[in-house]
């Protein structure tokens, strides 16, 4: 990657690493009779829908845009879920989507005399907790993701053809089989009654200690005891796991009691999840403070006093001009990137299989301008 003659900042899909983690995914519906959704709020890069739709079902939208933009790129199923729909958008969502899928008894009720040519669902929401930071947690308390079981209606059920829950983030199987336990004890009599049941995202199946056997095992002990009911999983970031980066160069190098590599990059704009998780991304060819003889402060080039990626130690001093690359930075990434500060965004570029980089998209000034008025 450091001997390509790239224009920085950019984040670089590599096509070879996405289709490793298709093939998983791909395993996984064989064996299981699953069906997987690209979650499009982890996994956005529609240049590479052509290869993601060859191994998966279709995707999730979480509101009108994703799913105008799975109809016109992915052309599979549509399945789409907002903790609260617009009036003027559901018409539309309805018209192209396959599923839609209500978070509040409310929401169906005003809503279901619009839905006679789509499967409806409802979320429901377990109040278990098996994620630890709050803001990544679908079940933490108080939380507005989903009907809980005492405010489950059953006489309200006519129409509704599936349930939809989400509890996990970047979990293992042994979190989805301790969800399902409680989801089986509040719901299970209204389950066999269903056609479809999605068990949401979360799942990390493409992380080199997931027990993906386990997982096909649960699918289909779950399926048999429920009458083979169609089970949908929507993994994000599973399939933009580990197969991407985020390219950046060194623009200046100050001191302050420690050497401070200010980059063309920011961790507020493009790398927000370092910010607000906070975790400790992995720099190319870096290790930990000390580890190694020369160490430096990562910084973002913003006015924001706390767009600071990290502290790493290098083998070698850093200067103007390296390039800096943070791995696995393709999902929940470009997704959420922003202008702040007038700052450019990322171009976005595809590595084929060949080694040949594809720049698929620039950005620019009319960009930034575009959003404001």
């Amino acid at each position: 990657m450091k001997q390509l003659n790239i224009n920085t900042p950019i984040y670089i899909c590599e096509e070879q690493l996405l289709e490793n983690n298709l093939k998983i995914l791909k395993r996984v519906k064989d064996q299981s009779g699953v069906k997987i959704l690209l979650a499009l709020k982890g996994f956005a890069m529609y240049s590479t829908f052509k290869l993601v739709s060859k191994y998966l079902d279709g995707a999730s939208a979480s509101g009108l845009h994703e799913a105008l933009l799975a109809n016109e790129y992915f052309k599979k199923e549509i399945h789409t879920y907002s903790p609260a729909f617009k009036e003027s958008e559901v018409e539309e969502i309805i018209k192209i989507s396959d599923h839609i899928v209500f978070n509040s008894f409310k929401q169906w009720q005003k809503f279901k005399s619009q839905t006679k040519d789509i499967s409806c669902g409802l979320r429901v929401n377990p109040n278990i907790s098996t994620v630890l930071n709050d803001i990544y947690n679908p079940c933490s308390i108080y939380s507005r993701l989903g009907v809980i079981k005492s405010e489950f209606d059953p006489n309200l059920l006519d129409g509704i053809d599936g349930l939809h829950f989400h509890t996990l983030c970047e979990q293992n199987v042994d979190a989805l089989e301790s969800t399902l336990e409680v989801i089986e004890n509040q719901f299970g009599k209204y389950i066999s009654k269903m056609k479809w049941i999605n068990f949401g995202g979360g799942h990390h199946i493409t992380r080199s200690d997931y027990d993906v056997d386990r997982l096909i095992n649960v699918i289909k002990k779950f399926k048999s005891k429920y009458n083979n009911i169609e089970i949908y999983l929507e993994p994000g970031e599973a399939i933009g796991w580990q197969v991407g980066t985020l390219v950046s160069s060194v623009l200046d190098i100050v001191y302050n009691g420690m050497d401070i590599v200010i980059l063309d990059i920011s961790a507020e704009a493009h790398m927000p999840d370092t910010l607000a998780m906070p975790y400790r991304v992995d720099v190319r060819g870096a290790a930990k403070v000390g580890e190694k003889r020369y160490t430096y402060r990562l910084a973002g080039n913003t006015c924001l006093a706390g767009d600071i990626i990290g502290d790493y130690s290098f083998d070698t001093p850093l200067k103007v001009g390296d390039k800096i690359i943070f791995e696995d930075q393709i999902h929940y990434s470009f997704v959420k990137s922003t202008t702040f500060n007038g700052i450019a965004l990322p171009s976005l570029g595809i590595l084929k299989k060949n080694n040949q980089l594809d720049i698929i998209k620039e950005f620019g000034y009319i960009d930034y301008k575009d959003r404001l008025s």
